[in-house]
């Protein structure tokens, strides 16, 4: 009898926990604004001006929930995190979602009680080097001097990557991303390592952007996307569908231009998609119109890549693995039905 009744007082003390993580979209309206993770700085991701405006397309995430929640993409705060402060400030509650060029990873899935809710930019770890150093590939790094930040999945990679191919090297890594460029961009560094898409980013900071150049091999997967704590199946629901919404929206041409009036339109899908057909919102707790608040105030998926990471953003990223399936791309987002 007495193991027992601390069985029935263990299931409890699990249905408590989940309870108390439970709920998190009544929250969020009861103060009336999404609070939102970010970086502290990576332009085309989440980026402030002189001002405090935050740009990019991990912050176009976080006014998407704001739009599927409230009808208004303006209603999100943002909380600038370092690597190292990320995942707590998540599970601790300070923050709603976390939508910071994060990269989803099992440990990260399996233990620390996070949910990634999709990938919003596939990329892969690579170098920036100075071209007077006359480097061609990151096999010519032997003894080299790497720039890196700390709390990432990248320390491990160039960890891994120099010991397969039997080169050393001395890890020079800071918490603060702008330490690390600031410290590669003195010559601290002979290498600068991260996701080729922050490396695009920060290259912009530079000096003399055009004195450095990106070397030709990737050496890891970097899925990144926005995360979630675990217990909160609609939160995590809401988050997810938000970025389904926008890349569904690309694949059927409904853009932030003609979401209202494709909302009447013959194809199913698109009805479906914004609400004049099905209880969709309802499913999610939220209004039918839910995907269309997304769209209208903040763009589909293409709309958002090629304002703040496209070919003709000083990052200059095409879309490469990041275009649509049925584009030449692995970009594929489950139907609204």
């Amino acid at each position: 009898m007495k193991k027992l009744s601390f069985l029935v007082a263990g299931v409890a003390g699990v249905l408590a926990a989940s309870a108390v993580q439970a709920g998190t979209l009544d929250d969020v309206k009861a103060k009336g604004f999404v609070q939102c993770g970010v970086s502290q700085g990576l332009p085309g991701f989440s980026n402030a001006d002189d001002a405090g405006n935050w740009t990019g397309i991990d912050v176009d995430l976080c006014r998407g929930v704001a739009a599927a929640v409230f009808g208004d993409a303006s209603k999100v705060k943002y909380t600038p995190l370092s690597s190292k402060q990320r995942f707590t400030a998540l599970s601790s509650g300070e923050i709603d979602v976390l939508s910071r060029n994060t990269t989803w990873t099992m440990t990260r899935d399996t233990q620390l009680g996070l949910n990634f809710a999709g990938v919003n930019y596939y990329d892969g770890q690579g170098f920036l080097v100075p071209t007077k150093l006359g480097v061609k590939s990151a096999l010519e790094m032997d003894g080299a001097n790497v720039c890196s930040q700390t709390g990432t999945t990248t320390e491990l990679n160039v960890t891994d990557f120099f010991r397969e191919n039997g080169m050393k090297f001395n890890l020079v890594a800071f918490e603060e991303a702008d330490a690390v460029v600031a410290a590669y961009d003195s010559g601290r560094c002979d290498v600068y390592t991260t996701d080729r898409s922050g490396l695009a980013a920060q290259r912009t900071k530079l000096a003399n952007p055009d004195a450095h150049m990106v070397l030709p091999e990737i050496i890891s997967k970097e899925p990144l996307g926005p995360v979630v704590r675990q217990g909160d199946d609609q939160w995590f629901n809401i988050v997810r569908w938000t970025l389904n919404a926008m890349i569904n929206a690309e694949e059927m041409g409904v853009t932030s231009a003609n979401a209202k009036s494709m909302a009447n339109d013959n194809n199913p899908s698109i009805k479906r998609l914004l609400g004049t057909e099905g209880t969709f919102g309802a499913e999610l707790g939220l209004s039918n119109d839910w995907a269309l608040n997304i769209i209208s105030q903040v763009g589909n998926y293409a709309e958002s890549y090629e304002a703040h990471v496209g070919p003709n953003t000083p990052l200059k990223l095409g879309r490469g693995v990041n275009a649509l399936w049925s584009q030449g791309g692995i970009l594929y987002a489950p139907p609204v039905r």
